[in-house]
């Protein structure tokens, strides 16, 4: 059952990308609503990263590996500029977009298992992530015409 892989997958997601969004909180701290707003979505990720632990216990261990190219890669560091907040919303994202489609995914394994559990963590904690890829989607359209056009 490639069930659990996909659980382990998606926990380690929402840690990658909350600590992509705490480096970005912390690097970006100059704007306010780009400080506040991934702190709170850092937070976010980390409920969902202890939610899906609770549910991975009751799960055994899977009896394959994971797949070598099943993983998320988080932010190690922040780019400095206006283009460097454009760059990292841009890679927050794309990761943001693959925890979203992992949580769809697990959603529709859930649903076949009857996991009731794991349909209500996805019921809660995936219009979150919806909530995420919205605000950066509006930030990054809201910066782009003053960054790639008037910037230096």
């Amino acid at each position: 059952m490639h069930l659990i892989t996909y659980l382990d997958f998606l926990q380690t997601a929402e840690k990658t990308l909350g600590h992509s969004y705490e480096l970005v909180s912390e690097g970006h701290a100059a704007d306010a609503d780009v400080h506040w707003t991934t702190a709170r979505f850092y937070g976010q990720c980390a409920e969902h990263a202890e939610t899906l632990a609770h549910i991975r216990a009751r799960y055994e261990d899977p009896s394959e590996l994971a797949p070598e190219r099943l993983h998320a890669q988080g932010l190690t560091a922040v780019r400095t500029g206006p283009a460097g907040l454009l760059r990292d919303l841009q890679d927050l994202y794309q990761l943001a977009t693959l925890v979203d489609i992992t949580w769809q995914l697990i959603g529709q394994a859930a649903h076949a298992v009857r996991d009731r559990d794991l349909i209500h963590a996805v019921s809660d904690c995936s219009p979150d992530t919806g909530t995420q890829l919205g605000w950066l989607r509006m930030q990054m359209k809201a910066l782009a015409p003053q960054t790639l056009v008037v910037a230096p």
